[in-house]
């Protein structure tokens, strides 16, 4: 496969700005040169398959740090060939690399997906890429569960992170818990001397237990305003704590259903260009119909594109988000320019779990993780490391 072309004339997404008639080249499935179409016509550095980008915009490939599967494949169970699926269906939605992402469940099963990840990333890995694994419990709150299993929730544990660490070294790369339990200080500490994403979440903090948190090492808050204690001008909780300290990073699920557009766009109000980021938390029935699934070991119904817990009607359970439609929803419902939305889908996730260095932007010596998306924000184009994979 050629992993040496260059894209001409498309309006070319930069941490500097949006290159008009932009260019970029790649050889070997690095980016050697950013810059205009008539610049790079002198460089010589054209050589390969040209692609005509007819002004569409050249975006660096979407980065989903929480995402727990898709058609029908779950990460907490998955296989090879259930990890093939997953990274296939979401690259063709833009995501060029990922968080597999775990639900609360017996430790048992959290190692087998440890081992099932770890042995995934020892290949080649042909679609986006699983940069590691984002654990979403078991040490959360028992009063906001929302689609986890409470049967399996225990308090924060440092030992248990510790013996995976040792045996999986690198390989966890965010920790969502319930900051407020016993142990969670100690368990932040660890994560930070690790260089671990500490990540709230699923919470029943107090505005001053987040902020407590935050001095030990907190830094990063999962699925904001959604399983978690509220905004209250009295008692500002921990979406208070979120909205109102520099020093936490969010992520946000953009579709419609779990966030109104106007609190989405308080959030990004508040938070710098480098706080807001954009997840999916998409669950097994992503890319597909209306019906009954899983997440984890719980029973989902789907309908009309939005997933519930079949036995507690009401209750939200992950979501069929992709990003390129959560991208473009930032664009289209909360105002958000094209530049601030990639560096929410892109830039600020490469920054949190640290491969900020080789992807998450366009710029020369990165990896060509591109996506190619037209002035109605469909997505037509997708390379990861300079491969063509979709389109």
């Amino acid at each position: 496969m050629n992993r040496t072309f260059a894209i001409k004339h498309g309006k070319v997404v930069t941490p500097a700005g949006i290159i008009e008639d932009g260019a970029v080249a790649v050889e070997n499935g690095t980016i050697t040169f950013v810059g205009s179409s008539a610049g790079l016509s002198g460089t010589g550095q054209a050589a390969g398959d040209t692609v005509d980008a007819k002004g569409s915009y050249v975006l660096p490939g979407f980065i989903d740090v929480h995402v727990h599967g898709g058609v029908h494949e779950d990460f907490t169970g998955a296989n090879k060939q259930g990890l093939d699926a997953i990274t296939k269906f979401h690259s063709s939605q833009g995501t060029t690399a990922m968080l597999a992402t775990t639900m609360t469940a017996p430790r048992s099963v959290l190692d087998h997906v440890l081992e099932e990840v770890s042995a995934y990333r020892s290949g080649e890995m042909p679609y986006a890429q699983l940069e590691g694994v984002h654990l979403e419990g078991p040490f959360i709150s028992p009063k906001w569960p929302g689609a986890q299993n409470p049967e399996h929730i225990v308090n924060p544990n440092r030992s248990w992170i510790e013996d995976w660490e040792s045996r999986f070294p690198g390989l966890i790369k965010q920790v969502t818990f319930a900051p407020e339990r016993e142990g969670a200080h100690e368990l932040i500490r660890y994560l930070r001397e690790k260089g671990i994403v500490a990540a709230a979440g699923h919470t029943d903090a107090s505005y001053e237990e987040i902020m407590a948190a935050v001095d030990v090492g907190l830094h990063h808050a999962v699925h904001t305003f959604n399983a978690m204690t509220g905004l209250h001008h009295r008692k500002p909780g921990t979406a208070g704590a979120i909205l109102s300290s520099p020093r936490i990073s969010a992520e946000i699920i953009a579709d419609g259903i779990h966030v109104h557009p106007a609190a989405i766009s308080v959030l990004a109000t508040v938070k710098n260009n480098r706080n807001l980021v954009l997840i999916t938390d998409a669950m097994s029935a992503a890319g597909l119909g209306n019906g009954d699934y899983m997440i984890g070991d719980l029973p989902v119904v789907m309908k009309d594109g939005v997933c519930t817990l079949k036995e507690s009607e009401g209750t939200l359970a992950g979501s069929t988000l992709t990003m390129i439609r959560g991208f473009r929803y930032f664009v289209e419902q909360v105002g958000l320019s094209i530049e601030r939305a990639s560096e929410a889908a892109s830039g600020n996730p490469a920054r949190l779990i640290r491969i900020d260095h080789r992807t998450g932007s366009i710029e020369t010596g990165k990896q060509a993780d591109l996506l190619l998306v037209d002035g109605n924000l469909e997505l037509h184009d997708v390379w990861v490391k300079g491969r063509h994979i979709h389109g």
